[in-house]
This record gives C-alpha cells, structure tokens and sequence, in this order.
C-alpha cells in the first residue's frame, strides 16, 4: 500500500510539474519580442553603387536615413547565375538558389517546354478581365520569410506582396500570403489570382478608382511606377493593417520600373538618374508613412536588389573598352542547323537557349536514337569554337570544368537538374544578350560578374544598430538575417547565413 502511495504522488509531482513546465513556456513564447511589421524593398535592377553615383543627388530621409541608421552590408553578391529577375526576388525571401528552390530564370524548361516562373493554368484572374492574373507561386520548391512568419505566429500573421511585375509581387510573398497585387496593364489595374481570393478587397478597388488614365510608357518608364508602387503600399498597409493587429506582418515592395528604364536607356541614361533620384524621395515619404502609422524602431525594414546590370557595350567601346554582344537567337539557330546536319536528321535536337544555358531536346534525341552524350559533346566542342563564350560547361560534369572556383560555384547554384538543361554558357566579360538585331544604348543583366552580381543590402529599424560591414555576405544571407532578428525559423531551403551577430 505504502508503495502504490509512493507511485501515485511522483505521477502527481510529475503531471504538476509538466503541467507548469508547459504553462511557462507558452508565457515564454507569447513575450517574445518581435516588430510590429517586417517590411522588404527589392529595388529592380539597382547596382550597388547606384548608392553612390546618385548620392549627392539623395535627399537625408531616403537611401541616406538607410545607410546612416541602418546596417549596410558593402559587399553583397549573388551566388549563382542567372542573375535575372524571378531568381532574384526567390532568393532573397528563401535565402536558398536555384538548385533547391527551383526558380531557375523568369522563363525556364520543364519536360522539354518553355514555362514562365509563376504561370498556373489552374487558377483564375482577379480584378480583371484579362488573363494577366493566371499566376501563383506553386513552382517555387522552397518557404519564403513571409511563409516561416506565418507558421511561427499561427498563421495569425499578415502577408502581403505588391509590385508593378507579377513575378516580384508573387515570389516573395511566399506560399501562404494573404495576397499578392501586380499592375495589369491590359486594364490599367492592380489584380490577384484566384489562388489568393475570389474578390479584390475592397481597398484595391477603391485605390484603382485613383489611378486614373495611364499609358504603359507612363507606368512602366517614367516615376508615375514609383508613385503607383509606394501608394500601393501605403493602402496595402491601411488597408489589411498590416502592423495594426497584435501580430507581427510582413508586406514585400517591388519597384520595377527602374528595371525597365534600365533595359531601354541604360546605366548611365539621365532617365536612370531620374528614376533614382525620385524613388529616394519615394522612399523618404514611405518611411515617414511608416514612422508615423507602425511607430519608428517598431518595423522592421530591409532594402535589396534582384540583380545589377552591365555597362552598355557601345559607351564601353566608345572609351577603349573591350565589350560586345551576344545574340542568343543566332546562335541558337546555327547550333541547331549543325546538330541535325551532324547526325543527319530532319527533326531539332535543340529546345533553346534561355538565360545563358542550353537545352537539347531529349525526347527527340530518344526518337531519332540517338546517344546524348555524343549529341552533348558535339554542341560543346561546336560552342568552344565560339571566341566570345570563356568557358562551355557540362552541367553533369561541372567538376571536370577548368573554370575558377568561383564561377563554379555559381553554375552549381544555379544548377537545378529537371529545369536548368545541359550546358552553361560562361561569356567574355562585358559581353552580355543583345534582345534584337542590333546593340542600342541599354542594357541588360544575367551573368556572374560583378556588374550583375553587385547588390545594395541595407536593413534598418527594429533592434538594429546602425553600423557597415564590408566583409563578403551573399543575397542568400538576407533571409537568415531578417529571421535571425525577429526570432523565427529560416526558409525551408535556405543556405545562407545571418550577418547581424
């Protein structure tokens, strides 16, 4: 009897005990001090040191209040190649690369067909008539910020994505945003996906009232892009509000007309410094919007960008500057002809060339019975012939590559093996794709080097001492960071490391 009595009080002792043990730490996880609202910026296309070549230029409440209250990270690199958009804006909200988040370009192959990064054929405009709004996230393989907020508050948290490109708005977001709104500009309008909700709230409908008649060029190349984006904001944050509920929210911006206007006018265009100068004063007001809805030192708030861009080639050769162009479709054609004269066939054996990669056409190999060993090396010796491309790679032999460690790193991140094809094509540098039949004064991006890989990363507010670091940190270090200071686990995929000790 005593020992059953024994038995029964140490089960009491130990149910008491765990039933405490329990209670505290849900008290521990409710205390934990986290921002009001987590806000990331991607600027599109911005090289860092647009910091500094428009820095006189900048008011004191927009880049300048970043970099002096902020923690601004000098050297921050991309990681892998392409350096393109879609890649971009997934790597900085998973922290991870193409080979594991598998956003391997804006436009990409699989099962031997040329797919857009967001496209979904399952889902439904929102907002318009159009079928802009057929687009969702569910081709990136990996959690996002927004995605590991969400799932460390419950599910009570507030996401929110919004940019004038479909792709920055969706990507960063993440899997369980509450919405994601881009610029339609079919009807002028902000819309979403079915995949997020059957009606526009009603605040994206009252503030598309405001936008009024608007031209593509008016949107898309000049600062009316800034203006739309920041406003969008401002009623995603009054609208849902964002940082008003109780529980931590986070809302991604994209600007992306400072994309557009460097692809048509280049990096040294007046158009360039105008689009610079205005965004600074766009993001002053978003920040003193901020200061005065979520309260100074309550947000938390990080400013990026996807990727740089190349000088243009005929301003580098006008200055002695060995620089020239690449025309992908050229080449892609003549690759092609020399395959199927090669191994006397009538049907291509080549899919395409997207994004500096090479894609055979596998199925057809298989049909015309051929080895793909033999129809690879055959492209890859045709290609090394080619004076422009430094190196021609085999992506199932990249180790065998006589390519700096460097570079070879960057093909192995950007190496996703059911969407990334066959061949990495490495060019000379300042030697970039020309889109069309001839060089203009823009510009593009897409390639390793340091023009293109180059980014601003800046974070400031919440707990966050202003200080700069020029120690090497990677696009793939902002997720963990953001994470690291507001408590909560890193994307499912990420590789990278924080940078804020």
């Amino acid at each position: 009897m005593k020992n059953m009595k024994r038995i029964l009080f140490s089960q009491l002792i130990f149910l008491c005990t765990l039933s405490f043990f329990s209670v505290n730490v849900r008290c521990v996880a409710a205390d934990v001090e986290r921002p009001k609202l987590v806000v990331g910026i991607v600027v599109d296309q911005m090289r860092w040191d647009y910091l500094y070549r428009y820095y006189d230029l900048y008011g004191n409440d927009g880049f300048k209040r970043l970099m002096s209250e902020g923690y601004n990270c000098e050297n921050t690199m991309i990681n892998y190649v392409p350096s393109v958009t879609a890649i971009g804006h997934t790597s900085v909200y998973t922290g991870s690369v193409p080979s594991i988040h598998g956003i391997t370009g804006n436009y990409f192959f699989m099962d031997g067909k040329s797919v857009y990064c967001c496209e979904d054929t399952t889902v439904s405009t929102v907002g318009s008539k159009s079928d802009a709004g057929k687009m969702s996230p569910q081709k990136m393989l990996a959690t996002t910020i927004g995605d590991e907020i969400k799932i460390a508050t419950n599910f009570q948290s507030k996401v929110v994505g919004v940019a004038l490109k479909d792709r920055a708005a969706i990507l960063p977001a993440g899997h369980s945003a509450d919405g994601a709104f881009w610029f339609d500009s079919k009807s002028n309008l902000f819309i979403t996906s079915t995949y997020y909700m059957k009606k526009l709230p009603k605040w994206v409908a009252e503030y598309n009232k405001t936008i009024g008649e608007v031209t593509l060029e008016d949107v898309f190349y000049t600062p009316l892009g800034n203006k739309l984006t920041e406003e969008m904001a401002k009623a995603a944050i009054t609208g849902e509000q964002l940082g008003q509920n109780g529980t931590m929210d986070m809302l991604t911006v994209s600007f992306s007309c400072t994309d557009l206007i460097g692809h048509k006018y280049g990096t040294h265009h007046e158009k360039t410094r105008e689009i610079y100068v205005d965004l600074d004063s766009r993001l002053a007001d978003f920040f003193s919007f901020l200061d005065e809805t979520i309260g100074k030192g309550q947000y938390l708030v990080f400013l990026t960008a996807d990727h740089g861009a190349a000088n243009n080639i005929l301003m580098m050769q006008e200055h002695g500057i060995p620089a020239e162009g690449f025309f992908s479709t050229m080449i892609q054609n003549e690759l092609s002809s020399y395959l199927m004269e090669k191994f006397g066939v009538s049907q291509k054996l080549l899919s395409g060339i997207s994004s500096y990669k090479v894609y055979l056409d596998h199925k057809a190999i298989v049909s015309q019975k051929l080895n793909l060993d033999e129809v690879k090396n055959t492209a890859l010796e045709w290609l090394k012939e080619k004076p422009q491309f430094e190196y021609v790679v085999d992506f199932e032999h990249i180790n065998d590559a006589t390519v700096p460690s460097l570079i070879r790193e960057k093909i192995i991140n950007g190496y996703n093996r059911m969407r990334s094809g066959d061949i990495q094509l490495v060019l000379n540098p300042a030697n970039y794709e020309v889109l069309g039949d001839e060089i203009d004064e823009g510009t593009t991006h897409g390639l390793w080097n340091p023009y293109d890989a180059h980014i601003p990363f800046i974070i400031m507010g919440w707990h966050v001492n202003s200080g700069t670091t020029q120690k090497p940190t990677y696009i793939t270090d902002i997720a963990p960071t953001v994470c690291s200071l507001i408590h909560i686990q890193m994307p499912n995929g990420c590789i990278g490391n924080s940078v804020i000790q």
